[in-house]
């Protein structure tokens, strides 16, 4: 017998949202990912939970040398060596109602691990009940503390106006501070390939195999289909490095910022992965011995285990269990319903209520991203009301206090500003007039200009609320579609339940299955694309809404086959064959 593993884990939300429901959940086995792009709101956490805990706690000052790094090398063994603390805590409790270690068989999937322990439970005999209760013991494992780095997130370091060393930008230092911490668990890149940044996994050793053949630091990547994950995977493999895990996420039935594809439903493309996933394997396994032998590395006579998952608007147990078992797939992530659960993520309460009322009309795809990516907002939060009323006051645009989205656009300045900024707002609004916009156009652009939100300092808004950490921010809440079918608040173990189909958490009765909501989502993204392309306003060629109506109808076709095979109903294949014919009738631009 081998130790269950949940089938689930909590992907990362913002950056403050998550940033430490390690420390809540790792314990009882469960994995989550921390976001550490902003490392103001790290230091802030770690002097909080060290005074939480009666830690020492020293800080490492913004002008300190290679602060960035330091304060997330210090944040992670911060958190490392709490959850190991709490480890053997749960290891020396005892087996009674309410204790941690109870709570942590309790909540374990249908597997041999949960029988043994329901075996204990119903045992009589003292001396069996206390050799099944040792046994049990030897099988506890904590979850794991990984990490999320977005690889466009990745601001050049200035000084006095002076570009820094590349390893000094905002991404490479997150990199370094993790590589440098006590974590044994998983770096997950999102937001595409950065050169860079995938070249400087090469200076940490721990990405590489010991001589065992352990990899200290696994490699994960959050993919939107299979041609990313291979030309990814190819890229890290030509150098010695291994993807443990290909993380497929919705294009747009998710939380926070999307990325969609021309088309592609979620469906076929965890079908192609589940088709090739062998040959995937094999062929970087072939690529990465080749690049361990150019590095004077041993090779690997056999591959590490590479694990498919998923995430994305999933919300009932039959779901999350049709998804795992037909498609092969190792876990499913569950982002948005956990912002209702205060055990686990920080959400202040203000919020927590906005959440739990929310309809489908305060749930929408903005334009908020300093990023230019269509980015799920809830539309009452109070970034989004302050973001409203300074547009009214004359004052739009924010003072721009973290910086990690000053990116790239030198429109009015040497040095990159964010488009949220006030200094980039105010004179791009002065210049617009001047462009030969239309009327149309022009009011269009400028709500596109104004819609743009300080998301560095606001994700953070949760945390900081809920601890009651000094702040200026204003909460922006960047929750998925999926939280309009949840309206009460959950303990873990409600959640967990629900995941599992032994709890029943949802609130609207009528919600379409995932697929469903994912291919209406989509629909409606496309008529959206192809308003902008008749203002001349798109940033997509005319063959896009070809490629994307192609994609679509086969997706379509390929859901009316699945409802068969997997006996999704009468209703699933009716909303199907509703899109199926509005996807037949979209006007596609003329191919010049």
């Amino acid at each position: 017998m081998t130790a269950a593993v949940h089938t689930f884990h909590i992907p990362v939300m913002g950056t403050g949202f998550t940033i430490d429901t390690p420390l809540k959940v790792a314990r009882y086995g469960i994995s989550s990912v921390i976001q550490i792009v902003d490392d103001v709101l790290i230091e802030q956490m770690r002097r909080f939970h060290s005074e939480l805990a009666g830690e020492e706690y020293e800080e490492i000052p913004d002008d300190a040398e290679d602060a960035r790094a330091r304060r997330i090398t210090a944040y992670l063994d911060l958190v490392h060596y709490q959850v190991k603390k709490q480890m053997r805590a749960l290891q020396s409790s005892l087996f009674e109602a309410g204790s941690d270690l109870t709570k942590y068989f309790e909540m374990l999937p249908t597997g041999s691990l949960r029988d043994t322990y329901q075996r204990m439970k119903d045992s009589r005999d003292e001396a069996e009940k206390n050799r099944l209760q040792d046994l049990l013991r030897t099988f506890i494992t904590a979850g794991s503390i990984d990490v999320n780095l977005m690889t466009k997130v990745d601001r050049d370091a200035y000084q006095d106006g002076m570009k820094q060393a590349p390893e000094m930008s905002d991404a490479l230092s997150g990199l370094r501070g993790f590589a440098r911490s006590k974590l044994h668990s998983a770096v997950v890149f999102s937001a595409g390939l950065n050169p860079r940044l995938y070249n400087y996994l090469a200076e940490f050793d721990d990405f590489y195999p010991d001589e065992k053949g352990v990899l200290r630091k696994k490699i994960v990547l959050k993919v939107s289909d299979f041609r990313s994950a291979l030309i990814q995977g190819k890229y890290l493999a030509k150098r010695g490095l291994w993807v443990s895990e290909f993380r497929i996420e919705s294009g747009l039935n998710c939380g926070g910022h999307t990325f969609p594809s021309a088309g592609k439903l979620l469906g076929p493309i965890l079908d192609e992965f589940k088709k090739k996933r062998g040959e995937l394997i094999e062929t970087l396994h072939t690529m990465r011995n080749k690049g361990l032998t150019d590095r004077n590395r041993v090779e690997a006579a056999d591959p590490p285990e590479l694990a498919i998952t998923v995430q994305g608007g999933i919300g009932t147990a039959e779901e999350h269990n049709q998804i795992i078992e037909h498609f092969d797939v190792d876990s499913a992530g569950w982002g948005t319903p956990f912002l209702l659960v205060p055990e686990v993520t920080n959400v202040d309460d203000k919020h927590l209520a906005k959440l739990q009322e929310a309809t489908a009309d305060d749930v929408y795809l903005s334009n908020s991203s300093p990023f230019g990516i269509p980015f799920w907002s809830l539309r009452t939060s109070e970034s989004e009301r302050h973001r409203r009323q300074k547009i009214i006051d004359g004052r739009p645009g924010s003072a721009c206090p973290k910086g990690y989205l000053a990116l790239h656009n030198t429109e009015f300045s040497e040095v990159p500003i964010c488009v949220a900024s006030r200094e980039y707002q105010v004179q791009k609004l002065a210049h617009l007039e001047g462009e030969g916009y239309t009327p149309e156009q022009l009011s269009v652009v400028t709500e596109d200009v104004l819609a743009k939100a300080c998301l560095c300092r606001d994700l953070a808004g949760g945390a900081e609320g809920k601890n009651q950490i000094k702040n200026r921010s204003h909460t922006s809440v960047c929750t998925g579609p999926n939280i309009v079918n949840f309206s009460k608040l959950a303990s873990l173990a409600e959640m967990v339940d629900h995941i599992y189909g032994r709890a029943q958490l949802i609130s609207q009765p009528d919600r379409p299955h995932v697929f469903v909501r994912e291919a209406e989502l989509y629909l409606e993204f496309v008529h959206r694309e192809l308003d902008r392309f008749a203002l001349d306003l798109s940033p997509h060629k005319a063959s896009y809404f070809d490629e994307f109506r192609t994609n679509l109808l086969e997706g379509l076709d390929y859901y009316d086959r699945l409802a068969d095979e997997l006996h999704l109903g009468d209703e699933f294949k009716t909303r199907i064959g509703e899109f199926r014919a509005e996807a037949e009738r979209i006007a596609v631009p003329a191919l010049v």
